[in-house]
């Protein structure tokens, strides 16, 4: 099968330490927003009692915010610097691309919508956990440091924060469920499972079928895609 490398080894790495932290603070942080369920006191019982769980929920949070900086501050580099296209940042195209691909469902035209690095929805998931990120990362130190918090700014905003840290937690919860996993392993596209972020690599055949446009700069600027030769499965 030939490949073509789609993400660098950084990106691979930023997303296993996403995925990885995600996990440990839906694992410990669920179990102390459902506190009063069966299930939820007998999964805080494995974790070794409520203390051993908020320790590990508060330092995978730390390590969460710390990852966001990193990612955040790496961008604004290189943008400054002009060494990463903007190929994230939502244009008026996705609009249009949404729209021929509405009616492409509908059978309203034969034609879909020919997508580039990023697609609409794509651009849409990135957004939404970069800016939930910020919101989850923004009340948890509110209620990491409540008292440092309430001498800056109103008493009200601890309460506030334990809300919008709970819900924006459950929010990012069900999308990784409902619309992360289907994309990523029940896809008709990608089913069983779609290794690309984990390896790097990705079969011309999906490139030319889900990413066309980068497909074809990749040939006009490099001359060839950069093929790995792999064996068929």
């Amino acid at each position: 099968m030939t490949t073509v490398k789609r993400f660098s080894g950084l990106e691979r790495v930023e997303h296993f330490a996403v995925m990885s932290l995600f996990a440990v603070l839906a694992l410990t942080g669920f179990p102390q927003k459902f506190y009063d369920h069966r299930w939820a006191q007998v999964l805080t019982g494995w974790l070794g009692g409520v203390d051993t769980a908020r320790f590990f929920h508060r330092a995978a949070g730390v390590a969460f915010g710390v990852l966001l900086a990193v990612h955040v501050a790496r961008l604004v580099f290189s943008v400054v610097k002009g060494t990463t296209a903007l190929s994230m940042v939502p244009a008026r195209q996705d609009f249009a691309d949404a729209v021929q691909t509405i009616k492409y469902y509908l059978r309203l035209t034969d034609t879909p919508a020919k997508f580039d690095r990023f697609d609409y929805r794509q651009k849409f998931e990135y957004w939404g956990l970069i800016l939930g990120s910020f919101i989850v990362v923004g009340t948890g130190l509110a209620l990491l440091f409540p008292i440092q918090t309430a001498l800056l700014l109103p008493g009200q905003v601890i309460p506030a924060a334990y809300v919008a840290h709970s819900q924006e937690g459950l929010m990012a919860f069900l999308v990784v469920i409902v619309w992360h996993i289907y994309n990523a392993h029940l896809s008709p596209d990608v089913f069983p499972f779609d290794t690309s972020i984990f390896t790097g690599d990705i079969s011309v055949e999906r490139m030319h079928h889900e990413h066309p446009l980068e497909l074809e700069r990749m040939v006009k600027t490099e001359g060839a895609p950069q093929i790995t030769k792999k064996p068929a499965a």
